[in-house]
């Protein structure tokens, strides 16, 4: 197996410069230079994502930065000890270690294992010790050689084997009264660093406390179930996760203790207090189960959730799974009206010729504007296709958002409360209050107290019956000739928009897209411009014009960016100028948080400068009557925008205003200057 660090791979005492960005890049220059990664620029753009997510430090003045990149050719380990410490977010303070982990995205078991490995012994002070006294890189990697060769510690994270000895007699007899079983699954995205990390010190702490804690590691090395038994025997459970738990539903009504991974870390103690006080307490949140009696404390635990935050995630939710349904039927129905011409959806065009004609009998009356026989047969077929799949749009929207409440009870009755929105004309908006209905009523008949023996008819049978005999009764009885007429109503609106109207609103939408980027605010407006874009038609394209307003304006700050560093390289630092290199393609793709990066180091400028292109974007397109039938892709999608040449130019023109502001804002206010931010990459080089 290759060597996973080399003297080639150490930096001794350097300064890095001031930010965890600087230090990353340093060790990623390292780990190219040393032949063990293609470029640079992707590890650390990969490095630096993951540190985004989550910081890396730990206590102890340790940081572990660490991802899966396809730049990595070999499992690598490199190391800086820093003369001048960064912080990485530990909560005791800066860092002087630093371990950079890179793996390759299809990196072997034995390696993950051993990157796992050598995480671990960062918590442990006899090893950090030795780390801080080495003279020498060969002195590193001698110790990280000897930490990796010695034989593992019996640990639950490998074996599912119990983790803790018996604690001294003071420790038990201070616990005396404490629940003596917890179990633990931890992980993180990457899976190669906390999620041992915090197994460790989880163990470590439960044997301090006097507790048999044991620990299922869900890392990227492969994990090992905990036994069922031991489950089952468990007082309570701890999450110290940052991903959805695999196999949730083995823990369903123990206590559960839910926190970040890297609090695991930081504070395992605490967290094994807490379990141990969630024992014993019967209103103690738990892990939930739909269909038994636990249920009825899963309701305790949504219910601190903030309802405004709640609501919104399942919004989200519905909408994230109704997207894959626009983005599919969209474009092939854009297809088919390149194929066989706009005509091809009016008077049942597209049905009469796919009953009349096939392959081998192509149709001799086409629309106007088809491409021959050929080309209006095979776009009756696309388009045919692309509205089936929109006809799922509002069922899916409702659907998925009574599966954000309710879980998979909830699905029949969303799609089911979804469907009757459509056959009433109550649109986008019935499928949102439908899904809402159906999520609501189908987690509520889930936390009746209901016999054993029925238990297991309750999430395939009982909920979704009773669920969809009360949401879609509901809404044909009541609710849904209302939202019908509001629905028209919002239709006859946005179709009559013009002029002044309809500039308004692309400049109120450009200014949500320019805002955070990616964030709500962001989100919010994509998802109305999404959720509205299947009631356009060729009749009324004002949701069309909507959706492109919206993608328009999304574009506008990446490319900005891109322009930005190009007319002033001196203005930016050498990282921002490699972003921005990375920005054009991401913001030709409709990738807003192509400019995350530049917000980030400056976002009193960034994003004020971004929401004034936006916002002129979005009132050109609104003005110019763009369209799309695609709710995503931005220029590779060209074939299905409406008035595409004003879409491109649209665009243009508020990337330039935001560039040349961004420019002015940075030469007429107070700016640390670049050359001092250019230093630590300097060293890198």
């Amino acid at each position: 197996m290759t060597q996973l660090i080399t003297p080639q791979l150490v930096s001794l005492d350097q300064n890095l410069g001031d930010s965890p960005a600087d230090v990353i890049r340093f060790l990623a220059g390292k780990v190219a230079a040393a032949g063990r990664a293609s470029e640079v620029e992707g590890l650390f753009a990969d490095a630096f994502a993951r540190e985004q997510k989550t910081a890396t430090g730990v206590p102890g003045g340790i940081a572990i930065p660490h991802c899966r990149s396809a730049a990595v050719t070999e499992p690598t380990l490199a190391m800086a000890r820093l003369s001048h410490k960064v912080d990485f977010g530990a909560k005791d303070g800066p860092a002087d270690i630093i371990f950079f982990i890179a793996a390759p995205e299809g990196a072997d078991q034995e390696h993950l294992k051993l990157l796992s490995k050598l995480a671990r012994s960062l918590i442990k002070k006899d090893f950090t010790a030795a780390l801080r006294a080495a003279t020498t890189e060969q002195d590193i990697v001698d110790l990280v050689d000897a930490a990796l060769a010695d034989k593992p510690a019996a640990h639950a994270a490998d074996s599912a084997a119990p983790a803790a000895e018996a604690a001294p007699a003071s420790a038990r007899a201070a616990s005396a009264m404490a629940p003596k079983r917890i179990v633990a699954v931890t992980a993180c995205p990457t899976g190669i660093a906390h999620t041992y990390m915090a197994a460790d010190s989880l163990v470590a702490a439960g044997k301090e406390a006097g507790v048999d804690l044991q620990v299922e590691t869900q890392g990227s090395g492969g994990f090992t179930a905990l036994d069922p038994a031991v489950i089952a025997a468990a007082d309570a459970v701890i999450f110290a996760v940052d991903v959805d738990v695999r196999g949730k539903e083995r823990f369903a009504g123990k206590p559960v203790i839910n926190a970040p991974v890297k609090r695991g870390i930081d504070e395992p103690a605490k967290m094994v207090q807490e379990a141990i006080a969630a024992a014993s307490d019967p209103h103690a949140h738990r892990v939930p189960h739909f269909g038994a009696e636990e249920n009825a404390e899963h309701a305790a635990e949504a219910a601190s959730e903030h309802f405004g935050t709640k609501v919104k995630k399942v919004l989200l939710t519905g909408v994230s799974y109704m997207i894959p349904f626009v983005a599919g039927g969209g474009l092939l129905i854009a297809l088919g009206f390149l194929l066989g011409g706009y005509e091809i959806a009016l008077g049942g065009t597209a049905d009469k010729i796919l009953g009349a004609n096939n392959l081998l009998n192509l149709p001799t009356e086409i629309p106007a504007h088809a491409l021959g026989p050929l080309g209006a047969y095979l776009g009756a077929v696309l388009f045919k296709i692309g509205a089936l799949a929109f006809s799922f749009l509002v069922p899916a929207l409702a659907g998925y958002i009574a599966f954000g409440i309710a879980d998979r009870p909830g699905i029949a009755p969303g799609f089911t409360a979804g469907a009757v929105a459509v056959f009433m004309g109550a649109g986008f908006l019935g499928g949102l209050v439908g899904g809402l209905l159906a999520g609501v009523v189908a987690y509520w008949i889930g936390s009746f107290q209901v016999p054993r023996w029925l238990r297991g008819l309750m999430p395939v049978v009982i909920i979704p019956l009773l669920a969809s005999i009360v949401a879609s009764g509901i809404m044909i009885l009541f609710l849904g000739s209302p939202i019908a007429g509001l629905t028209k109503a919002l239709n006859d609106w946005l179709s009559g928009m013009t002029g002044v109207a309809a500039v308004v609103l692309g400049i109120i939408l450009g200014l949500m897209m320019c805002f955070d980027l990616g964030g709500p605010v962001n989100k919010v407006a994509y998802s109305f411009a999404v959720a509205g874009l299947g009631a356009g038609s060729v009749a009324n394209q004002a949701p069309w014009q909507i959706m492109a307003a919206v993608m328009a304006a999304g574009m506008v700050p990446p490319l900005a960016m891109a322009l930005a560093t190009v007319l002033n390289k001196k203005g930016f630092s050498l990282a921002e100028r490699e972003n921005g290199k990375a920005a054009w393609l991401l913001g030709a793709s409709f990738i807003s948080e192509g400019a995350i990066p530049f917000a980030a180091a400056d976002p009193l400028r960034v994003i004020p400068a971004s929401m004034v292109g936006g916002a002129v974007t979005g009132a050109l397109s609104m003005a110019f009557g763009v369209t799309s039938q695609a709710p995503h892709g931005g220029a590779f999608v060209f074939f299905a925008i409406g008035n595409v040449l004003m879409f491109f130019i649209s665009i243009a023109v508020g990337a330039v205003i935001t560039a040349f502001l961004l420019l002015a804002l940075k030469r007429y206010a107070v700016r640390k200057p670049v050359e001092a931010e250019q230093a630590p990459v300097a060293v890198a080089a």
